[in-house]
């Protein structure tokens, strides 16, 4: 009896056993949380995920991040630069095709490195094509994807290392590792509209295609950004063959305004006008379209047309106020400006006409 107890107690501590070197207990990470920060520039993501030690009143630069490379005593023996960051690699994940400090880099995943030298002022960003070794101690220079010279900032004492981003404009932004009195800056940059506009021609052959309003807002992105004016085209007129609106009409008018088409641009655009679903706003848009790009007579008739649409409007009257005014005839705007007021406008269309009367001394 004793000898089958042995035999069951021998075949659960086996049991137990694999257990324990399997399963592992979640619990906080000390003393260098994981983190992550992503930034999206047009349509593409950038991400970092890291961990954040403490500089603990420590001497950071050359003694805890040597200078230079540093000779790895794990691993593979190797020099590697720093990891930048604690624990596992930091690693950087880009959406779309990249260029990182004027170097072009494929869309995917790398191990994020950075180097300071004994200036303390210069050091090197490498991305690595290896980014799921530990750390740097199995770095090998060979699959490095990227290696480019930076120059480093002084900034404020910062106690927890930080990723962020900064100098952020429609293609580029700057990704910073800000830790103790460094920050280093790494510039990435997109080829947004090449990357919207590709997007945008593969989306619009599936079911997105189908709807007059993801064409149109395609061709308006175009048109917003003068790329890609040939394509833009058949995106409006498949948005114009399922809903002949104001909205498609303008936008192709537009777009045949920057391809030179000059006649058959104002053709359209009278059309848009004409149509019945052309509303207040619409037209309203318009004119002072046209008052940004001087073409005040233009203008006037458009906003004249507006008020004779929608007659009972305050804001009609109060755009044509604007167009007289900045065109110098001063009676017509008052008398526009005053038409206004007696239409009960809103607080802000009230507020702008007695502006304006005050400014012309029609009060």
């Amino acid at each position: 009896m004793r000898k089958k107890m042995n035999v069951r107690l021998i075949a659960l501590l086996v049991v137990l056993g694999s257990f324990s070197a399997n399963a592992q207990l979640t619990l906080p990470r000390t003393p260098s949380p994981a983190a992550s920060v992503s930034q999206t520039i047009g349509i593409s993501t950038i991400n970092v995920a890291y961990s954040r030690p403490s500089v603990k009143k420590r001497e950071v630069w050359g003694k805890m991040v040597p200078y230079g490379y540093n000779k790895q005593a794990f691993g593979a023996g190797n020099e590697a630069p720093w990891r930048a960051g604690a624990n596992e690699n930091t690693v950087i994940t880009f959406s779309h095709e990249a260029k990182v400090e004027g170097q072009t880099v494929p869309a995917g995943t790398y191990g994020l490195f950075f180097t300071i030298n004994t200036d303390n002022n210069t050091g090197e960003v490498i991305l690595s094509k290896d980014y799921q070794s530990w750390g740097s101690f199995f770095y090998d220079q060979k699959q490095d994807q990227l290696r480019m010279k930076i120059q480093l900032r002084s900034i404020p004492h910062v106690e927890l290392l930080t990723y962020d981003f900064e100098n952020i404009t429609k293609n580029s932004a700057d990704l910073v590792l800000n830790w103790e009195k460094k920050q280093f800056p790494v510039n990435i940059q997109f080829d947004v509209d090449k990357i919207v506009m590709k997007n945008a021609n593969e989306e619009l052959k599936g079911s997105t295609g189908f709807s007059w309003q993801n064409n149109a807002d395609a061709a308006n992105y175009a048109l917003a950004n003068k790329v890609n004016l040939e394509q833009a085209i058949t995106w409006i007129d498949r948005a114009i063959a399922q809903n002949k609106n104001f909205q498609t009409l303008s936008i192709k008018s537009g777009i045949l305004a920057q391809m030179g088409k000059k006649d058959e641009a104002e053709k359209l655009m009278a059309d848009a006008i004409a149509n019945p679903n052309a509303g207040e706003n619409d037209i309203n848009l318009y004119g002072y379209q046209l008052l940004n790009d001087k073409q005040n007579a233009k203008a006037i008739e458009v906003f004249i047309l507006n008020t004779k649409r929608f007659p009972a409007s305050a804001n009609t009257w109060d755009s044509l106020g604007e167009a007289y005014a900045t065109t110098g005839d001063k009676a017509k705007a008052i008398e526009s400006f005053k038409k206004s007021l007696t239409l009960n406008p809103p607080a802000n269309t009230k507020a702008n006409s007695e502006k304006f009367l005050k400014e012309l001394g029609g009060m």
